[in-house]
């Protein structure tokens, strides 16, 4: 098979792309670029330069290079600035993939692996999620047009798969952290780990957002998976789609959660980041912030029985190689990357 990447050259599309193609995978990825790096990319890669909102373009993609399968990856992702921007969002993540569909169909490209978010649940009430546990089947109430967008597309991607015979894969991630090699490291500053490190760097103390939630030292719980981890959850996803001929019909379109099933509180989470790094300062406790659920942890046993996965790297390691990649960014540079918005334990 010929895997298309779209988004490829983005942070997780690029550990995704070196995964595919260590385990001999054919690859090509489609990228604008708008925040993927070339260099990122295994140099055997082939990548085509545009966006998968030009149907000309991804219809030649296609044909030219023979794929078989897709990976899409490809979207606007920032939860803040999809509530500022959300017709652009809805453009951009939506009108891409049905632009994608359409020419998959057209071109009779059957197996599809989605990128999907945790933030399709939102934050779930209490009386859904007693233990904190956050399964498939838990009702889905997004807080922001970013996770409308993947609610929508997951629903979009099952229509179209049941219309015309596509085999489907949605993966909802949750909070995503560290690096394979500090190259390949995420350089913005957009969730909890790098807001940190970019608070520590310029001489500031972390932040905390409550201290006076129901966990047992106050502060929220959440679900990080390390992108190598992530990565390998996409190769299993493929290796299911390619063999999609021996999967029961009812077995043709799958959602799974993609998270480790255990929880870290962000008080946790900061005294680790000190201890990688050496500068332990305490955190500033600042009041709680208007939507944050105290615990959100993934349930993973649906991904582990269906794709044969489970997550395998831990927090620590996840900090370790973070670091390392902020560093060799900063050493490269001469800065430190620019801070944005971002939320702690935000789903993603």
């Amino acid at each position: 098979m010929t895997w298309l990447i779209t988004g490829g050259a983005g942070y997780i599309g690029a550990h995704v792309a070196h995964a595919m193609h260590g385990a001999g995978e054919r690859v090509v990825v489609l990228d604008d670029l708008s925040s993927g790096v070339p260099s990122r990319l295994p140099e055997q890669v082939p990548l085509v330069t545009g966006s998968t909102t030009d149907p000309r373009l991804v219809r030649r993609v296609l044909a030219e290079h023979r794929v078989t399968g897709v990976v899409h990856l490809a979207a606007r992702k920032q939860v803040g600035e999809s509530v500022t921007e959300p017709l652009r969002y809805y453009a951009e993540n939506l009108g891409g993939l049905n632009t994608l569909l359409a020419a998959m169909t057209e071109a009779g490209v059957r197996r599809l692996a989605f990128s999907s978010s945790a933030a399709v649940y939102g934050n779930p009430p209490p009386e859904e999620i007693p233990d904190g546990v956050i399964t498939e089947r838990t009702p889905c109430l997004p807080m922001s047009p970013y996770g409308e967008t993947k609610l929508a597309g997951e629903w979009l991607v099952r229509a179209a798969g049941r219309a015309h015979g596509l085999d489907t894969v949605c993966l909802r991630y949750f909070n995503v952290a560290g690096a394979a090699e500090p190259s390949l490291s995420d350089t913005g500053v957009f969730n909890i780990i790098p807001m940190v490190f970019d608070r520590l760097t310029r001489g500031e103390a972390p932040r905390i957002f409550g201290d006076d939630y129901p966990t047992p030292d106050g502060t929220c719980i959440r679900d990080y998976i390390h992108v190598a981890d992530l990565a390998e959850a996409h190769l299993a996803a493929a290796h299911r789609l390619a063999a999609a001929d021996a999967v029961p019909e009812d077995g043709r379109d799958l959602t799974v959660n993609i998270g480790r099933g255990e929880g870290v509180s962000v008080r946790e989470l900061i005294t680790l980041i000190g201890e990688v790094t050496g500068d332990g300062r305490a955190p500033l406790v600042d009041p709680r912030r208007p939507g944050d659920a105290p615990r959100a942890v993934a349930s993973a046993a649906l991904a582990e029985a269906e794709l044969g996965w489970t997550a395998r790297r831990g927090v620590r390691e996840m900090v370790q190689s973070a670091w390392q990649g902020w560093q060799l960014h900063r050493d490269s540079t001469g800065t430190a990357p620019s801070a944005e918005e971002g939320g702690q334990g935000a789903q993603r």
